[in-house]
């Protein structure tokens, strides 16, 4: 993964609903003031928060929507939700909230956090009505969050003891930061969460794992920042570019955590150092990060260990103008395995992004996922059902991407584009997770026995 400038998170309701088309932005006291003031006293069959609203806030909205989430408001209590009562109503009817590009019809996925179309008439009904508080009794129990955790409380927190200085403006080089876990015995992670100090400025954060035996990065400093260009050996600076260490887990704007199945989890070994890949960006203010994660451990080894996986293309060029330049890659799995998570990444230009399986003679069989790109909200899609892939699957990934003067986030449309870290630049990789037998590790993931016999 690689480079953007930083942009704010689009979880806040008025960021992604106000302005309406065709009227002009309206603050939270204009909002507050057109609503009607809701009576003292409702009637039966009224639609009123505590008793009909806040179970749908609870469960779809305040995972970003409270006191220390990401988003810019909180919408926990009657006083914080009725004053954006107009604006929940114009999110919740356009679809641009709760947040997810996934194609209806293609694949069924445990986290979509999709409303009903029952549960969008009653949050706009109840906005016309008035927003009527109703009786507080009738409110469910608050959900409990940990601190700005939204897994629960870490068992484990793995911080940057460094904090890295981030400038006012220009480009940042990938920065890395190598912090030794000290764990004693071998710890199965069956749940992690990446909280970057200033979430403003990072456009992505990758956590590897490099156990002790492992000569990646090795000349590196520990515990304090660098970047490739700070590494005196060519050697060094080649392993800040490329790794086939296992990812813990990623993040960019809009990701979710991992939280895996039972049984499932990520191997972090004895004596393992966490190595942090930080990319920033800047937007005119000076800043100083410390990301850190937390990690929730399993309390006993489990059945299957979790690997996350990547299709990628980096030979690619996208002509000047083009609206839709399509990028594809495939590859053969080796070994069997339980396909469990998808999480493409593109940058500005991204348009769509598509996982498929492959017959032999190379056309598609089955298509898995297809999302409707937005660089920012860069979303995990986890499958409710884990898929059986077996060996000889050959799974491909797809790309287009608009290079046209008609996407509004293009920096460039005259520019020849090609793979780079920068978001001025692109990327086409199709991250995918998946658990395999517990001994295997990715080296010996990717170790034929024979020669697996193609999927028909």
């Amino acid at each position: 993964m690689k480079r953007q400038r930083a942009m704010a998170l689009g979880c806040g309701l008025l960021a992604m609903a106000l302005p309406v088309a065709g009227r002009q932005a309206t603050s939270a006291q204009q909002i507050f003031a057109d609503t009607p003031q809701a009576s003292a006293t409702t009637r039966a069959n009224e639609l009123t928060f505590y008793r009909d609203v806040l179970p749908v806030l609870q469960g779809h909205c305040q995972v970003c929507h409270r006191v220390g989430g990401i988003a810019p408001m909180a919408l926990q209590t009657y006083a914080e939700a009725r004053p954006y009562a107009a604006a929940i109503r114009t999110a919740v009817e356009n679809r641009s909230m709760p947040p997810w590009f996934a194609e209806k019809g293609i694949g069924h996925f445990a986290n979509d956090p999709s409303l009903s179309d029952a549960q969008i008439a009653r949050l706009a009904a109840w906005a016309a009505a008035g927003a009527p508080a109703g009786n507080p009794e009738d409110a469910p129990p608050p959900r409990k969050w940990a601190e700005r955790w939204t897994i629960p409380e870490p068992d484990d927190v793995v911080a940057m003891p460094e904090a890295v200085e981030i400038p006012a403006s220009g480009d940042v080089d990938y920065t890395y930061e190598i912090v030794p876990t000290h764990f004693k015995e071998d710890r199965w992670v069956r749940a992690s969460e990446i909280l970057p100090g200033l979430p403003e400025h990072v456009h992505h954060a990758v956590v590897y794992v490099r156990p002790p035996d492992s000569p990646w990065l090795r000349h590196a400093p520990v515990e304090k920042p660098f970047t490739a260009a700070t590494l005196p050996d060519a050697q060094g600076q080649r392993d800040a570019m490329w790794t086939t260490s296992d990812i813990l887990l990623v993040y960019a704007p809009g990701s979710t955590p991992d939280n895996w199945p039972a049984g499932m989890a990520k191997l972090v070994p004895a004596g393992s150092d966490l190595v942090f890949q930080m990319h920033y960006t800047t937007n005119g203010k000076v800043g100083h990060d410390r990301t850190r994660i937390g990690l929730i451990f399993a309390q006993q080894p489990p059945q299957k260990r979790v690997l996350t996986l990547q299709l990628t293309n980096d030979r690619f060029v996208i002509p000047p103008g083009d609206p839709d330049y399509r990028v594809e890659v495939h590859g053969t799995l080796p070994n069997d395995a339980l396909l469990l998570n998808f999480f493409p990444h593109m940058h500005l230009r991204g348009k769509q992004f598509e996982y498929n399986i492959l017959r032999p003679d190379g056309t598609v069989k089955t298509t898995l996922l297809r999302v409707h790109y937005h660089f920012h909200w860069q979303m995990s899609y986890r499958l409710a059902e884990p898929l059986l892939l077996k060996a000889g699957t050959r799974l491909q990934a797809v790309a287009w991407f608009d290079n046209s003067g008609d996407n509004p986030h293009n920096p460039d449309p005259t520019a020849a584009v090609r793979w780079g870290e920068q978001t001025y630049d692109e990327m086409m990789v199709g991250f995918f997770d998946v658990a395999v037998d517990p001994g295997f590790d990715k080296q010996r993931f990717f170790q034929r026995k024979h020669p697996p016999k193609p999927v028909k």
